[in-house]
């Protein structure tokens, strides 16, 4: 079976991490260790958002095997070229930006497509620095907002300053500064 990049989680006991992997595997782990519900706390380490646990019905952050997929209905029948990846949505722009698309070579969606590739490539670095800031403050906001200096924490962070951050956080429980450290790996310029 290829090797796939599955959705992963860590799980804290006040500031200790007492387990971290895939959802499921970090599902068992809580069950195991028979914790109060709200005596711990579960991030998602892609976005460092609170993930509420047990997991709402239905919730499958994994790709599911199909032999493990329950009747699903039968899915709506879609606008665009579903089997290419197509989703349709709304955009709404000014006349003066339609006529301008509407010249364009391959016409209207395609030039936004176009578009949206050099937009991401040009800006791929600032953005992964957004997203790992963003990612870094869910989580601080969560379990380290009574800690000594997470306001000196949070403005160095968004800041840009990778040492007063480093600093500041250095007295931080060591579970918390490691995941901070980790979740911030791409918050500061090189």
């Amino acid at each position: 079976m290829p090797t796939q990049n599955l959705p992963a989680c860590t799980a804290f006991v006040r500031h200790q991490r007492v387990a971290a992997g895939a959802y499921s595997d970090v599902a068992n782990a809580l069950s195991n260790l028979e914790l109060v519900a709200g005596s711990f706390l579960v991030f998602d380490d892609a976005t460092g958002s609170q993930v509420d646990y047990p997991w709402p019905v239905g919730y499958a952050p994994e790709r599911l095997e199909p032999a493990e997929i329950e009747d699903e209905p039968a899915a709506a029948p879609s606008v665009g070229r579903p089997k290419l990846g197509v989703v349709a949505r709304e955009v709404t722009l000014l006349p003066r930006h339609w006529e301008w698309l509407g010249q364009q070579r391959g016409g209207a969606s395609a030039a936004l497509r176009r578009l949206v590739d050099e937009a991401r490539s040009a800006h791929a670095s600032r953005d992964q620095m957004r997203l790992a800031k963003e990612a870094s403050y869910r989580f601080m906001s969560a379990i380290a907002g009574d800690l000594p200096g997470f306001e000196d924490a949070s403005r160095a962070l968004f800041a840009s300053d990778a040492a007063i951050f480093s600093g500041t956080i250095a007295h931080w429980p060591n579970d918390v500064r490691s995941y901070l450290a980790w979740l911030s790996r791409n918050a500061f310029p090189v």
